[in-house]
């Protein structure tokens, strides 16, 4: 897990997106164009949540979120993904 200096505020989590599939698995390699955009990740930093809503996922949790969901972010050469919690379908 990356040591990044990023606190979510709220009900906002950090995600690390797991690596798009680059081969199929008849072993046909993918080009960058035609790969789909990974919906799974890893939560790196959590928000405190709200008064109303407590977090309910935490550090190094495999999440499960929808394909639009979240504001691209690169930090260090790494990419991440920033959402709100609701924005997560399943912590898998």
């Amino acid at each position: 897990m990356s040591k990044i200096k990023i606190q979510p505020l709220s009900d906002r989590v950090l995600i690390e997106p797991v690596a798009a599939e680059t081969t199929t698995a008849s072993g046909i390699i993918i080009p960058d164009s035609a790969k789909e955009k990974p919906q799974k990740g890893t939560v790196i930093a959590v928000g405190k949540g709200t008064k109303d809503e407590p977090m309910t996922v935490k550090v190094g949790d495999l999440v499960l979120y929808g394909k639009y969901a979240g504001t691209e972010l690169s930090v260090e050469g790494n990419d991440y993904l920033i959402m709100r919690e609701n924005d997560i379908f399943a912590i898998l």
